[in-house]
């Protein structure tokens, strides 16, 4: 079961990378645009294709699931429309994501994300990729409406209630993309021109004035700290991604979706940890009062990840 460990550190990683992207987004001083900061992230992301090069070194590491160039072919047009279109939703949800993030809590925005995405992901999946739906699809579905529901009438006002709700939606066309990019090439080949993907869609984005007037003053106004906290960042989430796709190819695909519900758990540990301690520099704005109600939501969540993909 040394998969599942894998899945716990990629959500400890992935909370980690959720805290810091809040700090990002809501420092004027580093990156206070969301759309500056997923571009960024775009092209963070497709610079991937890096690990390509391991393979080239006079090592043996052909059990270690390292993607091969070997396996990289010429895409078809399916693989080119498939592999922008992951691009795209990837940084529309991301733009949503980090524009919700400005204005509250990770520990209530990202449950909320993963959520709807979830949701929209099985749905997406029944519909277009012919997926049939568990015995506990409905339940499951239930449970994590409710929480959030919760989370949103407690917590967002109805302009970061859409954001949360667009952004997870967006997500689940991502995932579906990345899918169908995968049922119709192999993971080394899918994976590479996705990441190569990202590049040119976010490189296309400069193409547009007003979107370059604006990456262009962004970019001048972070000092290289920020730089380094951004691909600190990016690279903790690469490496999430990597352990989680290696954990999904080891094992069961249904425990590791159910086990994303971890990196909630950790965001309100973290968040709590930094608030109670003395020489912390809060990341969340833990009240008292509102601890348990964060606790119980992301439960009810967790619960409901639990039972959609068990």
């Amino acid at each position: 079961m040394n998969w599942i460990f894998l899945v716990v550190i990629a959500q400890f990683l992935n909370a980690i990378v959720a805290l810091i992207d809040k700090r990002i987004v809501t420092d004027d001083r580093i990156m206070p645009q969301p759309f500056v900061y997923a571009f960024y992230t775009c092209l963070i992301s497709g610079g991937w294709v890096a690990v390509y090069l391991i393979n080239l070194l006079p090592l043996p590491l052909q059990n270690l699931g390292i993607p091969s160039f070997a396996n990289v072919v010429r895409p078809t047009l399916e693989v080119v429309a498939l592999s922008f279109l992951s691009a795209y939703t990837f940084f529309t949800a991301l733009t949503a994501m980090f524009t919700a993030l400005r204005e509250h809590d990770a520990s209530d925005v990202m449950p909320v994300i993963g959520s709807v995405s979830a949701i929209a992901a099985y749905a997406l999946a029944y519909f277009f990729l012919d997926e049939k739906l568990t015995p506990h699809f409905l339940l499951g579905v239930g449970i994590l409406a409710v929480g959030t529901a919760l989370v949103s009438r407690f917590r967002f006002s109805r302009s970061v209630a859409i954001m949360v709700v667009y952004s997870g939606i967006f997500f689940a066309f991502h995932y579906i993309a990345i899918k169908g990019l995968f049922l119709v090439t192999s993971f080394d080949d899918g994976f590479f021109w996705s990441r190569v993907a990202f590049v040119f869609f976010g490189l296309t984005l400069l193409m547009i004035p007003a979107y370059y007037d604006r990456v262009k003053t962004q970019s001048k106004s972070a000092n290289a700290p920020a730089y380094l906290l951004i691909f600190g960042s990016k690279a903790m989430a690469g490496i999430a991604t990597l352990l989680i796709l290696h954990a999904t190819n080891r094992g069961d695909v249904a425990v590791v979706q159910a086990l994303g519900g971890l990196q909630y758990v950790f965001i309100i540990l973290f968040g709590i940890f930094f608030t109670l301690w003395p020489w912390g520099r809060p990341v969340e704005s833990y009240r008292p009062e509102h601890i348990l109600q964060k606790v119980l939501f992301v439960v009810v969540i967790a619960i409901g990840f639990l039972v959609l993909f068990r």
